[in-house]
């Protein structure tokens, strides 16, 4: 029985660092794309007091804050942005925003990269307004 229990803990390991990895994949392919697009990305898994912001990219004075999302298809992706999750990405953006010489006057967005399991991306630009 003791095989068992490692066995189980060595694929939650294994299923998190795919997780993981996809993730990140993820992120690149979008950051990419802002890049092929003009942006520059100014930041990636930025991490502050009130959380993790995916990518920071910049659009001369402005500055883009990006929530990358993966699953099976773009609608499980969406579903995975909560009310929470928004919340703490406001409060991420604030703090960061504090650093800039406009400081909270910083014109802002936030986008919301939406990736299927295929490696298809949608990304919505102002997905919620601040």
């Amino acid at each position: 029985m003791q095989g068992f229990a490692a066995r189980r803990g060595a694929d939650r390991r294994d299923r998190g660092l795919r997780a993981y990895l996809s993730g990140e994949a993820a992120e690149a392919r979008i950051a990419q794309d802002y890049e092929r697009r003009g942006f520059s990305v100014a930041r990636r898994r930025w991490r502050g007091k009130g959380g993790e912001i995916d990518l920071i990219v910049r659009q001369g004075a402005d500055v883009i804050f990006v929530e990358v999302k993966s699953a099976r298809d773009f609608a499980t992706a969406a579903d995975r942005l909560g009310a929470r999750q928004m919340k703490r990405l406001y409060t991420a953006a604030s703090e960061f925003l504090e650093d800039e010489p406009a400081g909270q006057l910083t014109g802002a967005r936030f986008d919301v990269a939406l990736v299927d399991r295929r490696g298809a991306f949608e990304i919505v630009e102002n997905a919620f307004g601040a």
